[in-house]
């Protein structure tokens, strides 16, 4: 009837769709180009599952007014030629149409607008359902891709009886989302419970199906070092500088800084007045006990320093690769290699240096009196046998 708006079909306003596509673009930055172009190939893929038969089908998309139409597109055929009803039409059906179409063009069929309506109302929304997902794990990628390396504080949710794995909820509002502290990646020893906050260092962060997977530790050495970025003004600005650290997680760490400027003690910034900065994160860490030793470019003056609280009497470099004999005092020789190994083992690891403790007497010895090559090197084998174990 003239003058009456015509019915928008059953199931379809294409209005909401622009306006969802102009929503998502302003406050998720997704272009509607894009986004058209996902709720096109749906709807045409849609169209095609019901029609099998038919071969080509295009949208037109009316931004200026906001309209969605499908079409089947024809060909032209000579009546001798027609054999496909679903992708042609004879000469006379494209003349009943237009009196401009001839043999071979293609003329495009206005779908039915009830259908065409179900189909793009449904797959419509589902694209851009989709479509928001997708831009929200994208924006939750981007923000936690960039705190890798970095401290971020989680607040357990959940604790994995069978296996001991921790769930933290990491971030507050659209961009929080949840981690995974695997056993292994905890403090030995470390009780958590829910509702606790706990501060974990991001290793990683990867894409998945289910969203952005962020790959968290408690005992990755790193979280040493952002703990006295954060405590130690001296390291946030440069000044002083963490050059190694080694760690065995909930017992001990051994870190080696090295100041920029001589008139700043790298110790004395990382301890603090009274010991407070040091002290502050030794209960962060639930008491694991840390030793701060000055980094030397002298491997020989390093290596020294890294067997502390051992006093070392002489340091002898081998000719060839990277490692070395330690002489220290016969009443320090437990001290130097540490409880079942582990000072020295830590002082290898902050130096990248393979690390051979004798005592005192045993170097006397050796220069005053010849010994057995292969005697000396049995003995030599059954010591570090004793460090390694």
């Amino acid at each position: 009837m003239k003058g009456k708006k015509q019915k928008e079909p059953a199931g379809m306003n294409p209005a909401e769709i622009f306006a969802a596509l102009a929503l998502l673009e302003k406050e998720r930055g997704i272009p509607r180009t894009f986004m058209m172009d996902k709720i096109i190939q749906a709807i045409t893929t849609a169209y095609k599952r019901d029609h099998t038969d038919v071969e080509n089908v295009i949208v037109d998309v009316d931004e200026e007014h906001q309209t969605l139409k499908m079409f089947v597109q024809k060909n032209v055929v000579d009546e001798e030629d027609y054999v496909d009803p679903e992708n042609e039409l004879t000469l006379a059906e494209a003349k009943a149409i237009s009196a401009r179409y001839e043999i071979g063009d293609i003329v495009n069929i206005p779908v039915d607008n009830t259908e065409f309506g179900r189909i793009a109302a449904g797959n419509g929304k589902q694209v851009i359902i989709q479509g928001l997902r997708e831009a929200e794990r994208g924006m939750v990628y981007d923000e936690y891709n960039s705190k890798q390396h970095e401290i971020l504080t989680g607040v357990v949710t959940r604790i994995d009886p069978r296996n001991g794995n921790v769930s933290l909820r990491i971030g507050t509002g659209t961009e929080s989302t949840e981690a995974l502290l695997m056993s292994g990646e905890q403090v030995p020893g470390e009780e958590m419970a829910e509702g606790m906050h706990v501060k974990v260092y991001v290793v990683d962060v990867r894409r998945s199906t289910r969203g952005p997977q962020i790959l968290i530790s408690r005992t990755h050495p790193g979280l040493v070092k952002r703990l006295f970025e954060l405590e130690v003004p001296e390291i946030y600005d440069g000044t002083v500088e963490v050059r190694s650290i080694a760690r065995e997680a909930g017992s001990r760490t051994k870190m080696a800084v090295w100041s920029n400027d001589e008139n700043v003690d790298p110790i004395g910034a990382c301890v603090g007045p009274k010991g407070q900065r040091v002290a502050a994160i030794v209960d962060e860490l639930r008491g694991e006990k840390i030793d701060i030793i000055k980094y030397s470019e002298d491997p020989a003056a390093f290596i020294a320093a890294a067997l502390a609280p051992a006093d070392v009497l002489d340091v002898r470099m081998a000719d060839e690769g990277k490692s070395c004999r330690v002489t220290v005092p016969d009443d320090q020789l437990s001290l130097a290699i540490g409880k079942e190994g582990q000072n020295a083992r830590l002082a290898a690891r902050l130096t990248g240096y393979k690390i051979d403790i004798k005592p005192q007497s045993y170097q006397d010895t050796e220069d005053e009196a010849p010994v057995d090559e292969a005697l000396e090197e049995a003995a030599e084998d059954a010591f570090e046998g004793e460090l390694t174990e």
